[in-house]
């Protein structure tokens, strides 16, 4: 279903995750203006003018060795349609989290997602050998908390006054979890959602 390349591609049915790259700037700036994601205030998602820094903080956290960005590009269009990142890999625990998701409005519950996260997952569970993979989101964000939990993930709690955010205002953090003990059934979810899509196309 998933293959890498030794260049850091990871392929799925539906995209092709990429490693993060300055040429994508522009690719990207165009994605996140799909929706203006970046007026969601509890998202942190970046403006046009900030993508420049954006990509330059994560090419610098994967050569600190503390993350792997990725951009999502659509493999039957070929336009790139978001982000995603492997992060805060804690390996004597052997945790991560996958983060700094986001994706552009028309590409929004179309199976991007579904087929972005197998991916990300399958190289975690199976690549990595980690024994859990975490997500975080802010309290108010519904639409990601309920993504999160339709992956299988479990709510393991919430972080209170978490984060100060760029407008001032305060984070909770809902943080949640897929341990490896739950990822086979993670899986297959993923997979049937995966060949709905594929049967609505």
């Amino acid at each position: 279903m998933n293959s890498q390349s030794q260049s850091g591609y990871l392929t799925g049915e539906l995209v092709i995750l990429e490693p993060m790259q300055r040429e994508h700037i522009a690719a990207l700036s165009i994605a996140v203006s799909d929706g203006k994601l970046w007026e969601l205030w509890f998202t942190s998602v970046p403006h046009p003018d900030e993508m420049k820094g954006y990509v330059d903080d994560a090419i610098a956290a994967e050569e600190r060795g503390e993350a792997l960005a990725f951009v999502v590009r659509d493999k039957f269009s070929g336009q790139v349609v978001g982000s995603t990142r492997i992060m805060s890999w804690d390996q004597a625990n052997r945790r991560l989290e996958i983060g700094h998701t986001w994706y552009a409005k028309s590409a929004q519950r179309t199976g991007i997602n579904s087929d972005t996260k197998y991916l990300l997952l399958s190289y975690a569970f199976e690549v990595l050998d980690v024994m859990a993979v975490e997500f975080r989101t802010h309290w108010h964000n519904e639409r990601s908390r309920e993504a999160i939990s339709r992956l299988g993930a479990k709510q393991d709690g919430v972080l209170r006054n978490h984060r100060i955010l760029k407008d001032g205002s305060v984070r909770d953090t809902v943080v949640y979890s897929i341990i490896e003990a739950e990822w086979p059934e993670v899986k297959q979810n993923l997979l049937h959602r995966m060949n709905q899509f594929e049967l609505n196309r």
